[in-house]
């Protein structure tokens, strides 16, 4: 990986990417038995024979390091080692996959008519699926595909099987287990079920990963999981879990294969499956629970058009390479293999670190379509809207919106997205084709432009006498509508994120003195940790990219004391300002909320739902302007920050998950935050 600091030598815009292929097309043009049906012969870690269920089962209980857990579980309960070894069975078969080839030619046919259904093209860059099959053949490889929708690992095992590569097994959460059928059919095809949470369970842990790790060191298939550790409600990327990449490290890192590879995998949806679905889980209306019935219920999405999936297979990363100079591997060699230890600092941080690496890569080839621009806009126009006098037209006119689009498609790409805009069109055919496919989410009324919040409000005209919606019920339903733009606005945040934080840092430091501003920067970024995807210790090289894109673009002069903005600038410092300003705000409310209204019995658990709560309050009163602080996955965040920041604490021996909040701490964290927040301009405004 080359270092980030060398920024100004690597032009984001000579990034290289691959070309794209639709491999639908072969689909819609020949007969889907006969591909269900196809000789399959995919090519394997250097010609190791395939190897069936019950033999893998057969290794894992066999292994030393089980045996040796087993006997360590044995001296410290008391319990017989017989009976443990039963448990380590009965957890075997409850997690273990059995891949049948009859069921994945099952999934192939009923995929193959779903996805012509649904979407207009499944684009897939073949070069990366050469690159794929290279390290399949070479080297032990793990799958890290992004976690946006349900569809993710069908997708992936659909695309392995049309190219006639090996087909990975792949991590799932137990609650698709619960699943009658449909459960026993993820495990024929490659699943294998994990419990989300097992604590100090030794046993369990030692089966898991010794599981994992004899499928990975032999080869025998390709391991997938989810880094995200779960899908994103939001479309930005997750906070890595470490579990399950620590221990696919493992067996590079004492020296049992020569090395592993990691093949990140971006897969960019242009509509989502669950966007509305989302929007009500992050506003507190319950998700359905994992069943079958709820999947054919969801027959009615397959009349919808979903337009096209990107999915871009990255370049695979060597964990050798990676670990060079990083890791110390001859500490391995003092403790024989199959005794398990706590890795220690320093592997803590390589596999973090790697973590992230893995996770920008994935950010990096995400495939941003024309409506992510516009929902960008669309949302901060709303807004400015929100704040305008009564008399006021609200929207945007359809030509102003184009030419705002063509400003910020030029700038993305000036700040290296990958960004899909089809340049053989017209500009406003492609405008007009991008707010059709969306059209629940937009209207367009006179060529005026705008969110679909006021249809949101009204209950569909069924004749009947309207029941009456409360304020509380149109904010909600208006809410829907607008975390369902954040969650595309959100595809774009990578891309901008950086410039973000400084934009924002110019605005809230009180001169142009460089050093201030870039404490200011600092301040932004160590905040919204937990918000965004920062490497870290990173924040140097941040400040640095920020600093050469925006000086770049022409809208900062920066000399060695002072960061200016030009006139031109304006302009795009507005915009980026602007796209932070939402969760400067959430983080904001949520503070004045732990001022205002902790108590002492403000646990975890009730913190959600309180906050929510608040916010509703507030935002029905006007003191608010963004709507979109109600996404509770901001609140979460949140929270999180201020937990690692030291200003709220969790108290010990106290009721589960009880929250002390430091006040005085908060407070200042709130000024600090509120630097110059437009809250109490919106509210003037509409006096």
């Amino acid at each position: 990986m080359a270092s980030k600091a060398v920024y100004s030598h690597r032009d984001p815009m000579l990034k290289k990417r691959d070309d794209f292929e639709d491999m639908l097309e072969e689909r819609r043009n020949s007969s889907d038995l006969r591909y269900a049906l196809r000789c399959y012969t995919p090519v394997l870690y250097k010609g190791v024979t395939p190897c069936n269920s019950s033999m893998l089962k057969g290794m894992v209980l066999q292994s030393d390091q089980l045996h040796y857990v087993i006997n360590q579980v044995s001296t410290e309960t008391g319990r017989a080692t017989d009976d443990l070894q039963e448990e380590a069975s009965a957890i075997l078969e409850e997690m273990a996959h059995c891949l049948q080839l009859s069921t994945v030619r099952f999934f192939a046919f009923t995929l193959s008519k779903v996805f012509k259904t649904l979407f207009r093209s499944i684009c897939v860059n073949e070069e990366g699926i050469q690159r794929l099959q290279q390290a399949i053949h070479e080297h032990p490889v793990v799958l890290l595909p992004s976690h946006r929708s349900y569809m993710d690992f069908l997708l992936m095992s659909y695309l392995l099987y049309t190219y006639d590569l090996a087909l990975p097994v792949i991590a799932a959460g137990m609650d698709f287990m619960g699943m009658k059928f449909v459960g026993e059919m993820l495990r024929m095809s490659g699943a294998f079920f994990i419990r989300r949470s097992f604590g100090g369970d030794k046993l369990y842990w030692a089966v898991f990963s010794e599981y994992v790790k004899t499928i990975l060191k032999n080869g025998f298939a390709p391991v997938e999981f989810f880094l995200e550790g779960t899908r994103s409600r939001t479309s930005k990327s997750l906070t890595p879990k470490l579990g399950l990449l620590n221990i696919v490290m493992d067996p590079f890192l004492k020296g049992e294969v020569f090395d592993v590879h990691l093949v990140p995998v971006s897969i960019s949806y242009e509509r989502i499956l669950e966007e509305s679905l989302y929007a009500r889980e992050l506003l507190g209306v319950p998700k359905p629970k994992e069943s079958t019935s709820g999947l054919f219920k969801a027959r009615k999405v397959l009349s919808e058009d979903y337009g096209s999936i990107h999915v871009y297979f990255g370049q695979p990363v060597s964990v050798r390479s990676l670990s060079e100079g990083k890791v110390n591997r001859s500490q391995f060699n003092l403790v024989p293999r199959h005794i398990p230890r706590k890795p220690g600092e320093e592997i803590n941080s390589f596999v973090n670190d790697s973590a992230y690496t893995l996770v920008r890569a994935q950010e990096e080839n995400m495939v941003l379509k024309p409506w992510v621009l516009l929902a960008s806009l669309l949302l901060q126009n709303h807004h400015q809207d929100h704040g305008a006098a009564a008399g006021q037209k609200r929207g945007v006119e359809l030509t102003e919106l184009t030419a705002q689009a063509l400003w910020l498609r030029d700038l993305s790409r000036e700040y290296g997205a990958f960004l899909h805009w089809p340049d053989h069109t017209s500009p406003s055919e492609v405008v007009s084709s991008s707010l059709s496919l969306h059209r629940g989410l937009v209207r367009n009324c006179e060529g005026r432009v705008q969110l679909a919040v006021e249809q949101a409000a009204a209950p569909a005209g069924s004749g009947e006498p309207q029941s009456i919606v409360t304020p509380e019920e149109e904010l909600l339903s208006q809410a829907v509508v607008i975390l369902s733009c954040v969650s595309y606005r959100n595809q774009a945040l990578h891309v901008f994120l950086r410039p973000a934080l400084l934009a924002s840092a110019i605005h809230s430091a009180s001169s142009n003195n460089k050093q201030e501003i870039f404490n200011s920067f600092s301040f932004l970024r160590n905040m919204f940790f937990n918000e965004f995807i920062l490497c870290p210790g990173a924040t140097v090289q941040d400040f640095e990219e920020a600093c050469y894109l925006l000086m770049k673009t022409g809208a900062l002069q920066i000399t060695q004391q002072e960061v200016l903005v030009t006139e031109s600038g304006q302009r795009t410092v507005a915009f980026l300002t602007s796209m932070l300003d939402p969760f400067l705000q959430g983080y904001q409310v949520v503070c004045r909320f732990l001022c205002e209204e902790a108590t002492d019995a403000l646990t975890e658990k009730l913190f959600i739902p309180a906050v929510r709560k608040f916010i509703i309050k507030q935002l029905l009163a006007g003191r608010l302007r963004y709507t979109e602080v109600l996404s509770s996955d901001l609140q979460k965040n949140a929270l999180a920050a201020l937990l690692r920041l030291g200003a709220v604490r969790k108290v010990k021996g106290a009721e589960q998950g009880t929250l002390k909040v430091n006040k005085v701490m908060v407070n200042s964290l709130e000024d600090t935050l509120g630097g110059k927040l437009p809250t109490q301009k919106a509210a003037v405004a509409r006096l």
